[in-house]
């Protein structure tokens, strides 16, 4: 999945999904626009992150298979400018599937009405795909470490230091603790905490732990009103590359893909085509994982071998 918010979306309102649907692509390209149009919303759609999910095809055959896709319509990589109302703007790209093909004029009118759209619910910050999966390094084996104690309950414990009069023991803390994390999450500080549990003690004081429950609770401040989200528009939106991402300002796509990349897979399908590789035949270049070697097989025994089946000789006078 892509960052929250981002990732494939849908173009337009579809249809249910029949086989028909990609009748009129190669079984190769059939296959990754199935995989694709089944995908959650938000998935994120750059070719090496398919490539790593799907049981079939590898890195080239996606990214050729994404090519075709875009150009016949069903694809589109669209650079958005947000601006938010705190003044703060930003680049993201977002990805938008139609499994119905459509036009370049369809989709240059898309593009236009971005212009002014109201984003706020589908706004945060980052890219809408991604390159390739993060793999995390393997944590080292150590023992587990304690936990650190929270702010609200360091601030209980260290009533004593204030005044020995509210010296709480630690199951008292405890208790106390989610009360506490209340007041912090209210927008107090441990300083506000500690002034509102010493001040205006009685000379002795024989309950610590039932005097600071009742002044928490009697004097828990007002929870902060909710706050509203900025306000975030696109004002400004253009065509990228579905492959280099390079922006239609820089460079002339043909629908929706640059020159440089289409030469990069036309050369690909070239040698493909030269190698008359035959129908369903996939290279070990477009698998996930290269195919497991063939067993080694011995030439001189497997001939001995047939000879014996059919009642030959297997000396060396054998003719």
């Amino acid at each position: 999945m892509a960052k929250t918010g981002y990732g494939k979306r849908l173009a337009d309102d579809e249809e249910p999904y029949s086989e028909a649907d990609f009748a009129h692509l190669s079984p190769r390209d059939a296959a990754i626009a199935t995989f694709v149009d089944h995908l959650p919303d938000g998935a994120a759609m750059g070719h090496k992150v398919i490539a790593a999910a799907h049981p079939l095809y590898g890195q080239q055959a996606v990214r050729t298979s994404l090519r075709r896709l875009t150009e016949a319509g069903h694809l589109r990589w669209i650079k958005e400018h947000i601006t938010v109302e705190d003044n703060s703007m930003r680049w993201v790209t977002r990805t938008y599937w139609s499994r119905e093909p459509k036009s370049p004029e369809w989709w240059a009118e898309f593009v236009r009405a971005r212009h002014g759209r109201d984003v706020t619910d589908a706004y945060l910050p980052g890219l809408a795909r991604a390159s390739e999966p993060e793999s995390e390094p393997e944590p080292e084996r150590t023992a587990p470490a304690e936990p650190e104690p929270s702010a609200a309950h360091r601030t209980l414990a260290q009533l004593r230091t204030a005044d020995p009069r509210m010296a709480l023991s630690e199951a008292e803390c405890k208790q106390l603790e989610p009360s506490a994390a209340e007041w912090l999450a209210r927008g107090a500080t441990p300083m506000d905490l500690t002034r509102a549990l010493t001040q205006g003690l009685p000379p002795t004081v024989t309950n610590p732990g039932g005097l600071a429950r009742n002044r928490l609770e009697n004097k828990m401040p007002p929870k902060p009103p909710a706050k509203t989200r900025a306000r975030a528009r696109v004002t400004r939106a253009v065509v990228v590359c579905g492959l280099c991402e390079e922006p239609e300002t820089t460079t002339e796509l043909i629908n929706g893909i640059c020159a440089d990349c289409h030469a990069e897979c036309d050369a690909y399908e070239a040698e493909e085509a030269r190698l008359d590789v035959p129908i369903g035949y996939i290279p070990d270049t477009f698998l996930p994982r290269p195919r497991e070697a063939s067993p080694v097989v011995d030439v001189t025994e497997r001939v001995a071998e047939l000879r014996r089946a059919a009642g030959l000789p297997t000396g060396r006078g054998a003719v």
